[in-house]
């Protein structure tokens, strides 16, 4: 009898795990019963949003990467200071630069009329990168979802463990490794700078430098819009990062790398006679490979330490923890 009531709470354990286990696993039909018309409803604020500001694309996926690299994607970049929180939002790489906060929070409110409570301000802001990639002529993935909010933040961790503009090609792959994310993914998630534009601040040691890993027109073409001296207006004027075709998800951006016209530093290492160089020339010349490999990049940025199951909360406003 002791053995009979043994296994049957054995296997009543081993069921309980199993069934915490799949509960915490991500699912691309996640709302479909509980609140089926919400991916249709943040595609249309995204679509809105980039059709008045194509520049917004870029930014909203900046914001999931941004998220992605900090705690996991659990939604803790769009937490405003409090009482309890330092907020990530002010760390060098994220103050006056990462935009697309209130496209999320329009998402947020008309998910809310739908279904209020359920779906998660980080899933949110993941299938924002993905709509907003392929308004722009990028490509769409199926987004895994169910990822629930964090209730804190850490801007030490913004810190540490978000690229720099003055990185070199070793601490990229370093920090990207420390993600699971592979030298490849990193090559492949910077061709999202083909839509994107930086301050003058971040470049302008760059086009002054007279550097031999700079071509000089593209240096000469770029001082026109960035000043050499340090001014508040002057260190936001800002420049796209691809002068080519600016407003399109193409690999031009790769193109330009090959070319000595990467904007920033931390592009143009990508191409400067290091183990990355091979994959840059192989996106120049392949713009399929190129689509392909980063929407399976996202995706697996998007399982960077979800939260899932219990842990976490459905916020109600992004900002706060309600």
């Amino acid at each position: 009898m002791g053995y009979r009531t043994s296994s049957i709470t054995s296997l009543f354990v081993t069921l309980v795990v199993i069934a915490t286990i799949c509960d915490a696993q991500l699912s691309s039909t996640f709302y479909d019963s509980a609140c089926p018309n919400a991916l249709s409803s943040i595609r249309s604020v995204i679509r809105r949003a980039v059709s008045k500001e194509r520049r917004m694309a870029a930014s909203l996926i900046r914001l999931h990467f941004h998220d992605c690299f900090v705690q996991g994607c659990d939604a803790s970049i769009l937490l405003d200071d409090s009482s309890s929180i330092e907020s990530e939002k002010t760390a060098l790489q994220n103050a006056n630069s990462i935009r697309g906060y209130n496209i999320v929070d329009q998402a947020k409110a008309e998910v809310e009329k739908l279904c209020p409570g359920v779906v998660s301000c980080a899933d949110i802001v993941a299938v924002a990168a993905r709509d907003a990639s392929f308004a722009v002529g990028g490509p769409s993935w199926t987004v895994k979802l169910g990822r629930r909010d964090s209730t804190t933040a850490s801007k030490s961790r913004a810190t540490s463990d978000l690229p720099l503009f003055t990185d070199d090609l070793d601490i990229l792959i370093s920090k990207f490794n420390n993600k699971g994310l592979s030298a490849r993914d990193m090559v492949t998630l910077s061709g999202a700078h083909t839509i994107g534009q930086a301050q003058c601040f971040t470049f302008r040691g760059r086009i002054y430098n007279n550097g031999s890993d700079i071509d000089a027109g593209f240096a000469s073409t770029r001082r026109r819009g960035c000043p050499s001296a340090s001014s508040d207006d002057n260190n936001k004027k800002l420049a796209a990062l691809d002068l080519v075709t600016p407003n399109s998800f193409d690999n031009n951006y790769f193109k330009n790398l090959i070319q000595k016209k990467g904007l920033l530093q931390s592009d143009q290492v990508l191409f400067s006679g290091g183990s990355t160089d091979s994959i840059v020339s192989e996106y120049s010349k392949n713009p399929t490979t190129f689509k392909s490999d980063f929407a399976a990049a996202m995706i697996k940025m998007g399982d960077i330490e979800p939260l899932t199951g219990s842990p976490g909360i459905i916020r109600k406003i992004c900002t706060s923890i309600n």
